[in-house]
């Protein structure tokens, strides 16, 4: 049976380091990210069966990770972490459409058993493909509603560049010519010059690669291009 996948979003490190042993050693699989931002980035690029969502956050506060959750899923079970008193939080929170909250400090057989309970009655978590999700290092496709992201950067690309990127992704780490790319992305009745390839891929590059750390897009000279990821 496959582990129930878990995200906290904790900005105490010491807090979210003794949740993710604890949940680990109950047989789940977890992740800890400490902001609002990369909360939203986890959220986007991957499916998870529950949420632990802290309410004071950096970047974003809890309440607003959550409304932006809202938006597109309404499934994912989400609990948040409080404060003893802060009672409007909790009232936000479930109006924004939280499962179930728990407030600290709190021990952790009640919060094993109120992830229990919500796990239940969760979504089954999907994989990246289902979702219509692809990725390359730190780039991230939403197929379905066209987000692009490199890192926590939101990429603006033209409906061309999305599905010339989206051919590259579907391809990563294979090197295609320029027929190939002109045949999966402009289709097989285009009659145009070729050169139109190496057009859009400069345009692509400059908006994907251009200001970040590494470059995905490469060339592979006299011969066509590919994205890869960085070798470890």
């Amino acid at each position: 049976m496959e582990k129930a996948k878990i995200l906290i979003v904790e900005d105490e490190v010491k807090i979210a380091r003794v949740l993710k042993l604890e949940l680990e050693f109950e047989g789940y699989s977890v992740r800890c990210v400490h902001d609002g931002l990369d909360a939203l980035e986890q959220i986007r690029s991957s499916s998870w069966n529950l949420i632990l969502l802290d309410v004071m956050l950096p970047g974003l506060t809890g309440i607003e990770v959550l409304r932006r959750l809202r938006a597109n899923d309404q499934e994912t079970p989400v609990i948040l972490l409080t404060a003893r008193d802060s009672i409007p939080d909790k009232v936000s929170g479930l109006d924004q459409g939280a499962n179930d909250y728990i407030t600290k400090p709190f021990q952790i057989e009640e919060l094993l058993a109120r992830i229990r309970v919500c796990l239940r009655t969760g979504k089954p978590v999907r994989s990246a493909e289902e979702e219509g999700i692809l990725q390359a290092a730190d780039l991230t496709v939403n197929e379905k509603t066209r987000d692009v992201r490199r890192g926590a950067s939101e990429i603006e690309l033209t409906p061309r560049e999305f599905d010339l990127l989206v051919f590259l992704l579907n391809h990563k780490n294979q090197v295609l010519n320029r027929e190939q790319i002109l045949n999966g992305v402009w289709g097989y009745d285009y009659y145009g010059d070729t050169n139109v390839v190496d057009v859009y891929i400069r345009y692509l590059r400059k908006k994907v690669d251009s200001e970040f750390d590494f470059a995905l897009i490469h060339t592979a000279r006299g011969v066509g291009y590919s994205i890869k990821e960085p070798s470890s």
